[in-house]
C-alpha cells in the first residue's frame, strides 16, 4: 500500500507554474501597453475618489485652507517688505539753514555733504523758494493767502529758513552724516538754531512695518506648517481607510501578480484629484479675497503693487499653476506614505 502522503504534489507545481506563466504574460502585456495600464490607474483612481466623496471632500478643504494659508504668507510678507522699501525711498533728510542765506554758500554746502558715500541726492533750496512752496502748498486756503499780503513777503522770507534735502542709501546709517554736519566748521556756522535735522522722521514707522513683515512671514509660516500637517494626516486617513475598505480587492491584486506601482497608483491619483481641485479653488479664493481688499490696503498706504501687476497679467496663470502644482505634491506625499506602509506591512 502507497502512502497518499509521499506522493509528490503535481497540483501545486502545476499552479506555480501557471502562475509563473501568467506573471510573465503579464509583465509583457504590462510593457507593451504602458498607456492602457496608466488609463486604468487613472479610472481607478477617479472611480475610489467619488466612491469616497466625504472623506476626499474633507480632505480638499483642509488642503485649500493650507494652500490659502500659505498665499497669505507670501502676500502679507511681500507687501509690507514692499512698502517698508517705499518708505525708505521717500525718506529725506531735511537740514535746516539760516535764512537768507545765499545760493552759492547753499551750493558750497551740497558740495561738502556729497562728499559722503551714504549721499544718494542733494537739493538745496533759499529762503524765497521755501516761500514760494509754501504758497503753493496753501494755494487752496483762501484765509492764508489773504493774510500774506505784499508787505508780508519781506518779513516772512527774512524769517523762513533756507533747506538742504538729502536722499540717503541706507536711512539706519546716518552716523557719518550727523558726524559731518555737527563738526564741519561751515556747516556749524550757517545750521539754524531752532530747528533741528530731521534725521529720525519715519524711522519709527518704517521699523514697525518692517516688524510687521516679520512677524507675518514667521507667523504665516507656523500656521502653513501646522495646516500641513493637518492635511496630510487627513488624506492619510483617507487614503488609509480606502486601502481598509478594498484589502481584499488588493490582495486579489497581488495573488494575479500586480506589482506595487499598479496597486499604489489609484490611491495617487485619488489624492492628486484632492490637489487639483484645491489648487483651483484655492487661487480662486486667493486672487478674489486680494482684489476686494486691495483698495482698502492702498488706502493704508500699502505698497500692493507687485502682487496687484502679477494678479492682473498673464502671471496669473502661474499663480493658479503653483496651488494645482503644490496641491498635487501634498497629497501625492500623504497618499504615498499611507500606501507604502500598507504594503512593506504585507
Amino acid at each position: 500500500m502507497i502512502r497518499k502522503n509521499n506522493l509528490p504534489d503535481t497540483n501545486d507545481k502545476s499552479l506555480k507554474q501557471a502562475a509563473k506563466r501568467g506573471l510573465k504574460t503579464m509583465k509583457k502585456t504590462r510593457a507593451k501597453h504602458p498607456l492602457r495600464t496608466q488609463g486604468r490607474i487613472v479610472k481607478y483612481g477617479t472611480s475610489s475618489f467619488f466612491r469616497n466623496i466625504w472623506l476626499s471632500t474633507a480632505a480638499t478643504v483642509v488642503m485649500v485652507i493650507t494652500l490659502v494659508i500659505s498665499f497669505v504668507t507670501v502676500v502679507a510678507s511681500v507687501i509690507l517688505s514692499n512698502t517698508a522699501e517705499m518708505m525708505r525711498e521717500k525718506i529725506d533728510i531735511t537740514i535746516y539753514l539760516e535764512p537768507n542765506t545765499s545760493k552759492e554758500k547753499l551750493d558750497e554746502l551740497s558740495g561738502i555733504i556729497q562728499t559722503d558715500s551714504n549721499i544718494k541726492s542733494v537739493v538745496v533750496s533759499t529762503s524765497e523758494e521755501e516761500y514760494e512752496k509754501f504758497l503753493v502748498e496753501n494755494a487752496e486756503s483762501d484765509e492764508i493767502i489773504d493774510a500774506l499780503g505784499d508787505d508780508m513777503r519781506e518779513l516772512m522770507v527774512s524769517k523762513m529758513q533756507a533747506t538742504m534735502r538729502i536722499k540717503v542709501h541706507d536711512v539706519e546709517n546716518l552716523d557719518s552724516i550727523k558726524n559731518l554736519v555737527e563738526t564741519n566748521e561751515v556747516f556749524v556756522e550757517y545750521l539754524d538754531d531752532e530747528m533741528e535735522p530731521t534725521y529720525d522722521v519715519n524711522q519709527a514707522e518704517i521699523a514697525t512695518i518692517t516688524s510687521w513683515a516679520r512677524i507675518a512671514r514667521t507667523g504665516g509660516l507656523i500656521l502653513a506648517a501646522v495646516f500641513l500637517v493637518i492635511s496630510v494626516l487627513i488624506i492619510f486617513s483617507t487614503i488609509r481607510m480606502a486601502i481598509f475598505s478594498r484589502r481584499e480587492e488588493i490582495y486579489m491584486m497581488k495573488l494575479v501578480g500586480a506589482d506595487k506601482r499598479f496597486i499604489r497608483g489609484p490611491f495617487l491619483v485619488e489624492a492628486e484629484i484632492c490637489g487639483v481641485i484645491a489648487g483651483i479653488l484655492a487661487a480662486t479664493i486667493s486672487y478674489f479675497g486680494f482684489i476686494m481688499l486691495a483698495p482698502k490696503l492702498s488706502g493704508y498706504g500699502i505698497n500692493i503693487d507687485s502682487i496687484m501687476n502679477i494678479l492682473q497679467s498673464n502671471q496669473l496663470i502661474l499663480v493658479y499653476l503653483a496651488f494645482i502644482v503644490l496641491g498635487m505634491i501634498v497629497g501625492r506625499i500623504s497618499a504615498w506614505l499611507a500606501i507604502s506602509k500598507y504594503l512593506n506591512k504585507e
